[in-house]
């Protein structure tokens, strides 16, 4: 429901404030670099076959799975999937402390649940923490089920928990390393932006256009701004650049405007921007301040003074 727009200036005080057997190899054989490299990559659990039926209860949660949220509506979907076709592909889980935790392959394990479905085809191998984080990342990668956030948080947890590098983890989830520092920086924004950054709102595009901000309170509101206008990745570069121009995405020295400040001294410059229709720039102290108002020459000029009565 659209608001009566208030006055000019009018409030600003108020608001600023697989099933192979395995295969041994000779006693005396050396590890190729190839095999070194590949020591800790998980293997089949001595005895199991390609797959084999567990009870759905014995299985719990991969404490590193990158995904937060799980659509109710798709989880319903696949369900019913697997009622009427049955499993395609077996979860992948890891035995610990006498119980199964799943490695890849969450959503089915729910989807199993909800049925009420007592056991479940699995395949079970001996992995260690930092493959199963990193199996539990990379299948979600490869079926494009993570939000850019939870991408991210993958990332991170491979780098905070198993003490990898940006170059190991871009090894192991078959990405550039640049892919993972820039993803990385999603985290450093606010947590409102991150938020909608997961719900679809705003996209890695944006995202890195707001990382370009110094002040978190510009890059929220420049956010919002391009949420409530639906704004295009381009359109928002053209916006960050007017601000730059202006001053606008740089912190006062020695003192940072609250965000109900910033919020109204950015809705006068859009009406007055508006009115005049030409670029306005509003530089407010709680002493003093400028109003910029740019013109394109001697005519345009003209029109602004009569526009604002000064001219006849």
């Amino acid at each position: 429901m659209a608001k009566a727009k208030p006055r000019l200036g009018k409030g600003l005080a108020g608001l600023i404030s697989g099933n192979a057997a395995k295969k041994k190899a000779p006693a005396a054989a050396k590890k190729t670099s190839a095999q070194a490299k590949s020591s800790s990559a998980p293997t089949a659990a001595p005895g199991s076959s390609a797959f084999q039926e567990i009870s759905v209860s014995r299985i719990e949660p991969n404490p590193y799975q990158p995904r937060r949220e799980f659509e109710e509506s798709q989880l319903n979907d696949l369900a019913e999937s697997i009622r009427s076709e049955g499993l395609i592909q077996p979860i992948v889980v890891r035995e610990v402390d006498g119980k199964f935790q799943l490695v890849a392959g969450e959503r089915r394990w729910r989807a199993f649940r909800q049925l009420k479905l007592a056991k479940i085809p699995a395949r079970i191998i001996e992995a260690g923490d930092s493959s199963s984080a990193s199996m539990a990342l990379i299948e979600n990668l490869q079926r494009e089920n993570l939000n850019p956030v939870e991408e991210s948080l993958g990332y991170a947890s491979l780098l905070r928990d198993f003490d990898l590098t940006q170059e190991q983890v871009a090894e192991r989830v078959g990405k550039g390393r640049a892919t993972i520092a820039n993803s990385l920086r999603l985290l450093t924004l606010p947590e409102e932006i991150r938020g909608y950054l997961a719900t679809g709102l705003l996209t890695t595009g944006h995202a890195k256009v707001l990382l370009g901000v110094e002040a978190k309170a510009e890059q929220t509101l420049i956010a919002r701004r391009i949420i409530e206008e639906g704004a295009s990745v381009r359109a928002t570069e053209s916006l960050v650049e007017s601000l730059k121009r202006t001053g606008k995405t740089k912190p006062a020295a020695g003192r940072e405007a609250p965000a109900a400040e910033v919020a109204a001294i950015q809705d006068i410059e859009k009406r007055m921007t508006s009115y005049l229709n030409t670029n306005v720039a509003l530089k407010h102290r709680p002493n003093k301040g400028k109003i910029l108002i740019e013109y394109a020459g001697n005519d345009d000029l003209q029109r602004i003074l009569e526009k604002i009565g000064l001219e006849e």
